[in-house]
């Protein structure tokens, strides 16, 4: 089953494009991933560039089959060569009508956005690029204070250092 999500970014002239994201919005994987890894406007733009999403990974990446069945790998071995990079409906799938949606502001984006499960969006806040996320069509809250009370709520995610990892497991 899918957790689905949607990932924006508001633009210094005050613009916003989204996109849609089909697997796992959870903050615990979605938005722990942009969090770390997406907090760049710049690296967030080419990801937004891109159009809607399958599945959020570390890293951008390049062209590649959406799954290990359109090649001759098997699954350990399709994952080695693309399992940190993200899967994108138009150019992994070569669907059509996946571009990013685009708002004249931010008003307009809160009037008018697709709403899933989870809504990530990376604005500026005092020329510092902050992540905010909207849980099931709530009021956005800053990302970090919601991984943090995800983190204390579940023990799922550790903060370090303002971004988030897994916690350490160890063998009894």
């Amino acid at each position: 089953m899918s957790t689905r999500s949607t990932i924006a970014l508001e633009y210094a002239d005050g613009t916003v494009q989204q996109v849609y994201c089909h697997w796992d919005g959870y903050l615990d994987y979605n938005g722990k991933i942009l969090q770390e890894h997406y907090s760049n406007p710049f690296i967030l733009r080419d990801l937004i560039d891109l159009g809607d999403i399958s599945s959020l990974k570390p890293t951008i990446g390049i062209k590649h089959d959406f799954s290990h069945f359109g090649t001759e790998m098997d699954q350990k071995q399709y994952d080695a060569l693309y399992g940190n990079m993200t899967t994108f409906h138009g150019r992994d799938r070569g669907e059509t009508g996946t571009s990013a949606r685009k708002f004249a502001s931010f008003e307009d984006y809160l009037l008018n956005h697709q709403y899933e499960e989870y809504d990530y969006i990376l604005r500026s806040d005092h020329g510092e690029p902050v992540w905010f996320v909207a849980d099931h069509r709530g009021d956005f809250k800053p990302l970090l204070q919601a991984l943090e009370e995800c983190f204390n709520r579940t023990n799922k995610i550790e903060p370090t250092n303002g971004n988030f990892k897994a916690p350490v497991q160890y063998a009894e």
